[in-house]
């Protein structure tokens, strides 16, 4: 064979190599996942009636911002009554106090009028913060996702009105096989698709799953081991560009161009 036929022939062998590398990553497909968010849920520490709502779904809030009130009668009553009762501790300690220094009082007496002066201040300041907790601010920055209970309704205790999507909760779930685990890294970055999104979306994981979601029995069969898939969650660079329960896919390279779809 010539030099020139020697060097035609491994070209063509490079070429060919290259053309099924490249068939080789279109038919990647990648992987099916979706996007969820961690939301912070803000709720009443004892139950009532909601009487306000500042904001609506969708609204964007800040740190402190106003959400809801709820009715305060009850919480309002219980701190007249334990202001009554710690007017009537003050004058008690200050009797108390004044007969100490002329003598005609004991230490006892001064000492239990000290002690119910400090229980009188304590359920006063308890109730006080029942009463501020009585409206609801935000937490967090974010957008209020969803209003659960509306002007007159009554809200159970320690159950959400509403909840606040933070942007950096946004995350994206999808499995991988047992096989590509080896290929991902916490802080790797990973490529997103979804309908109608911008192309250059990238997310970086922070989570990988060291439990399989599929359990096959105890001896694995090489196509019970196939099944295997662990759950993979990573944080998009970009939430604003992404909707909860949004349907996407993932490609482990971020540099290479998906192809197109068929």
């Amino acid at each position: 064979m010539t030099p020139s036929r020697t060097i035609l022939h491994l070209a063509l062998v490079l070429a060919l190599g290259a053309s099924l590398a490249g068939c080789n990553e279109q038919r990647d497909p990648g992987y099916q996942g979706w996007v969820e968010a961690d939301m912070i849920f803000v709720s009443p520490d004892e139950s009532g009636r909601v009487t306000r709502l500042n904001v609506r779904e969708g609204d964007q809030v800040k740190v402190g911002d106003p959400l809801y009130s709820v009715d305060d009668d009850l919480q309002l009553a219980d701190l007249n009554q334990n202001k009554a009762t710690l007017a009537n501790a003050q004058q008690t300690y200050d009797r108390a106090l004044s007969l100490s220094r002329t003598g005609a009082g004991t230490q006892a007496t001064l000492d239990a009028a000290v002690s119910a002066l400090r229980v009188a201040e304590a359920r006063v300041a308890t109730s006080e913060t029942r009463l501020n907790r009585r409206k609801g601010f935000a937490p967090v920055a974010g957008t209020v996702q969803q209003i659960y209970f509306r002007e007159g309704e009554m809200a159970p205790a320690q159950r959400p009105v509403l909840s606040i999507m933070p942007p950096g909760n946004m995350k994206i779930r999808f499995f991988v096989p047992e096989a590509e685990l080896p290929k991902l890294a916490i802080g790797d970055e990973v490529r997103v698709t979804c309908d109608n999104c911008s192309a250059d979306l990238i997310a970086k994981i922070y989570f990988i799953a060291t439990t399989a979601e599929y359990t096959p029995p105890v001896i694995y069969s090489l196509d019970e081991r196939n099944k295997l898939v662990y759950l993979i969650q990573a944080r998009p660079s970009r939430p604003d560009a992404l909707r909860v329960g949004q349907p996407i896919s993932v490609y482990f390279n971020p540099k290479i161009p998906v192809a197109a779809r068929q």
